[in-house]
């Protein structure tokens, strides 16, 4: 009892500070900056939400420990399919109830929040910052100080002057950075970017003052601490020409214009000696861009040759864009050389969507028509995908591309959507441990990466590291029951779960329930919810690997057809001739032909724009929950058992010229028994060649393309559509 008492006595003598609730500190926002769309609590005290650009707004505060976070939106059903929180890597996953959902955040964090797979322009979407505390202002009286409020101007600051935007500061106007060197920009202020460019012509290119948030020429060693920026008008948002020795950190950037295009995020002409870390940039177009130079569109102007671009790290942070490249290095008759870029420990939210010429990638090199340089020293390491499109488009006539590493780039679930390519005099390009999902690819093949005639193969070295892969048992669950997730052996290794449901465990071998069957993104429509589980491996030196596999929660189980043969191989399809933009109702419409094919596959006699449908029926090989991806062009639907399994999003035109449109991507999941089950495949055909693709996988069966031996059909059609 003595002892009790001297212990109690020690614990109330401790700081109260040890004990004391995590501290937050909203930002304020004006009127005339604030949101409507969505209301925000942080442990619950509110949190002003900002209009940011296009249909994005934002919400930034400050935490000294673990939060829960509210997030209620006003339009009516906004979350009913499903909510989507990244970086995928963090684990989140929200409650939800009715308009609101709620989730807990262990520390500081860039987060983007929407629906499954709306991230594109037209997209509603809140991006959070949950930051830590800025420091103490300097206290000196050289310094400019801006206190908390509204101001329309620009900032113009003077060789060997510090800046110190308060939080709460809004700034109507642009940073300018006019040959000057030695300058500070400290604080969590915000600029608000609006511009005069002409929204349907590319005019941002240009560089003069007030034409971006950031405008930097001929600058030198320049520290920009805790900005944000809004840029709202068709215009580079951050644009450094001739420029060296910048440092950003904390830099958060959000870009969105009805034009979705020309809204760089950060661009290089010529210069470097660049820094970007803990940051976030949204873009309109290339996240980050390196040229020599860009001064016009003339024959005169894109030939002349631009200065090197080098030594520029990106670390720590969080990259999205609506269109385009992530990485843009180079451009069709542009003349200039780069080497030493890193791009390392970051994750890429939405990486690019259909193509410009070239197909938009991780990075993105068109040095094609004639363009020159020697570009080298190029590495990706450290780098989860989330949303993303393709890993890497490289072409370059001359004189040579070399020295590319792409090293730990983990697919946390998505599988890529156009395939990656290299052409011209492209060598020493190592693919080292890039992983889809649980798969380390080990050939071109495997990375879906093609060739050109003359180019050297690209390198895939042995494994080296820890290794992160793991099985599932029982492969078939559902909601409460019992699963047991065991890593592969890799010596001097420790685990981290995480299931995919807000948990997380630490281990080589644990159990866990899925107490529902809702899924990862809340999304759950047909009884089966699909969960990403990750796994995290770190060795005793520090390296990490990761792996990620769906797996299937089943609350509603799907019988088998008991008479569905014997049956035909292959499917029958149905042709309807129309001049569609989007999938119609085709119960409605009458079909000009038929036939049958042993896959995906149909002869449209000529027409062009028409609309297939294909009916039968697809053999589960073992009970269990399925996935079924869905890629398309102009738009598809997937059928099963009389289910809407997955849709693709409206038609995304490709640009530049580009033909056709973008490939389009969703997924469902069902929990199926063994046998046979009525398949309808929806697929439109109006500016894009090629027929739809479906993938699956499920107990046992890693992610592959449905084979042809799985389809079927009655010698007279009668599958339900």
């Amino acid at each position: 009892m003595l002892a009790l008492r001297v212990l109690m006595a020690a614990v109330l003598a401790l700081p109260s500070a040890l004990f004391a609730a995590p501290r937050v500190q909203a930002v304020p926002v004006p009127q005339e900056l604030k949101s409507t769309a969505f209301t925000v609590t942080v442990n619950g005290q509110p949190v002003d939400v900002a209009h940011a650009a296009a249909s994005y707004d934002f919400v930034s505060f400050d935490i000294t420990g673990a939060v829960t976070v509210s997030i209620t939106a006003v339009e009516p059903g906004f979350w009913d399919h499903g909510v989507d929180i990244e970086p995928w890597r963090l684990g989140l996953r929200p409650l939800r109830q009715g308009q609101t959902i709620s989730f807990k955040l262990a520390s500081q964090a860039k987060l983007s929040i929407s629906r499954p797979a709306d991230f594109l322009n037209h997209a509603k979407m809140l991006f959070l910052f949950a930051g830590s505390p800025p420091a103490t202002p300097p206290r000196d009286p050289a310094i400019h100080y801006f206190q908390p409020g509204l101001y329309h101007q620009s900032l113009n600051p003077k060789s060997g002057e510090t800046y110190y935007l308060a939080p709460g500061s809004y700034f109507y106007g642009a940073l300018n950075l006019w040959k000057v060197q030695g300058v500070k920009i400290l604080g969590r202020g915000t600029i608000v970017y609006e511009g005069t460019q002409d929204p349907n012509a590319d005019e941002g290119w240009m560089q003069k003052p007030d034409w971006h948030c950031i405008a930097a020429l001929e600058a030198r060693d320049v520290q920009i601490s805790g900005l944000t920026c809004i840029v709202r008008a068709r215009t580079w948002s951050i644009q450094m020409k001739d420029t060296r020795g910048f440092t950003y950190d904390d830099l958060r950037v959000i870009g969105g214009n009805p034009g979705n295009a020309n809204q760089d995020g950060m661009d290089w002409l010529g210069g470097g000696d660049t820094i970007v870390r803990n940051s976030f940039l949204r873009a309109s177009d290339d996240v980050l861009a390196m040229q020599g130079n860009w001064d016009g569109y003339t024959d005169d102007e894109i030939t002349r040759p631009g200065h090197d671009v080098e030594n520029i790290l990106v670390e720590n942070s969080v990259l999205s864009t609506s269109i385009s490249n992530i990485v843009r290095s180079a451009w069709p008759r542009k003349i200039f050389n780069s080497r030493n870029f890193t791009l390392k420990n970051s994750d890429i939210l939405h990486g690019g969507i259909g193509a410009c010429g070239q197909t938009f990638a991780l990075l993105g090199m068109w040095a094609g028509n004639g363009a020159k340089g020697d570009h080298s020293s190029y590495t990706f390491e450290n780098l989860w995908l989330d949303n993303w499109y393709s890993l890497v488009q490289i072409e370059q006539p001359e004189p040579a591309i070399h020295g590319f590493v792409f090293k730990n780039i983990w697919a946390l679930d998505q599988p890529p959507l156009a395939t990656s390519s290299l052409t011209g005099n492209v060598s020493d390009v190592t693919f080292d441990n890039v992983k889809y999902g649980q798969n380390r690819a080990t050939n071109a093949a495997e990375l879906q990466l093609s060739t050109a005639s003359g180019t050297a193969a690209a390198k895939f070295p042995a494994p080296s590291g820890p290794v992160a892969r793991f099985a599932v048992d029982p492969p078939v669950f559902g909601p409460g029951d019992e699963v047991t997730f065991t890593a592969e052996s890799s010596a001097h290794t420790n685990f981290t779960w995480l299931f995919g449901d807000g948990t997380s465990a630490k281990g080589k071998k644990v159990r866990h329930h899925f107490a529902d069957a809702n899924g990862t993104e809340l999304d759950s429509i047909n009884g089966a919810g699909r969960f990403r589980v990750l796994l995290r491996a770190v060795d005793n030196q520090g390296r990490e690997d990761w792996a990620a596999q769906g797996v299937v929660a089943v609350a509603h189980w799907h019988d088998a057809i008991p008479s569905a043969g014997p049956n035909l191989p292959g499917l029958v399809w149905h042709i309807y001739a129309g001049a569609w933009t989007e999938l119609p109702d085709l119960s409605l419409q009458t079909a000009l032909f038929d036939g049958d094919s042993p896959n995906l596959r149909s002869d449209a006699h000529g027409f062009t724009r028409y609309a297939t449908a294909w009916d039968g029926f697809i053999d589960i090989p073992a009970d269990g929950g399925y996935t079924f991806h869905l890629m398309a062009r102009d738009g598809a639907r997937l059928v099963i058992d009389g289910l809407e399994v997955a849709k693709t999003g409206p038609p995304f035109a490709q640009v530049c010229g580009s033909p056709g449109n973008a490939m389009r991507y969703e997924h469902g999941s069902l929990g199926l028994r063994a046998g046979k089950h009525a398949l309808h495949v929806e697929g439109l055909h109006f500016a894009s060649q090629g027929s739809p693709r479906v993938l699956w996988e499920g107990p046992s069966l890693s992610l592959i393309d449905v084979p042809a031996e799985a389809y079927s059909h009655a010698r007279v059609d009668t599958v339900s559509r």
